[in-house]
């Protein structure tokens, strides 16, 4: 189930702009993967890969928002991205028993913070007050990612090379 995007009711309140947007959410990414979608579900290295390099779309899409550049609904639709690629990390972890289970609230970490960003009036300084709680989530996420590193070469019977 998805949330609506709220494109529509836009508000001013005390000189804030005050809008009912949602950022739309995957209701599987939060603690039931059931997006079977994986290119392959055991490649690892790819589904991590991709689900990083659309973490970084997302700071992107972020920044082009702040400067009128791209709208709410843009933005959103990485966000969907994320949690599509999420649920297929998790689902190429589990074909080595590797439980993710530790980092199935970044999703909705994201969520929380996306929502409060977009109802926001687009501007540099809006980007620049919520980029660091963005970043702080995908620290988190790199690094849940990099603890689970060790398990999954064991489990492919090989040992992780230098990067």
């Amino acid at each position: 189930m998805q949330a609506a995007r709220g494109y529509g009711h836009t508000s001013h309140v005390n000189g804030k702009m005050q809008s009912n947007v949602q950022v739309p959410i995957n209701s599987s990414v939060v603690g039931f993967v059931t997006d079977t979608r994986a290119k392959q579900p055991a490649d690892v290295p790819r589904a991590v890969a991709t689900l990083l390099d659309v973490t970084k779309q997302l700071q992107e899409m972020l920044r082009l928002w702040s400067t009128h550049q791209v709208d709410e609904g843009q933005v959103s639709d990485v966000y969907v991205r994320i949690g599509t690629e999420f649920n297929a990390t998790v689902t190429a972890f589990q074909h080595y028993n590797i439980d993710l289970s530790d980092l199935y609230s970044i999703p909705q970490e994201l969520r929380t913070v996306l929502e409060n960003c977009l109802s926001e009036e687009p501007s540099p300084q809006v980007f620049e007050m919520y980029m660091p709680q963005v970043r702080q989530i995908m620290y988190n996420l790199l690094q849940g990612l990099r603890g689970k590193q060790s398990a999954y070469w064991r489990a492919v019977g090989g040992r992780q090379t230098s990067q």
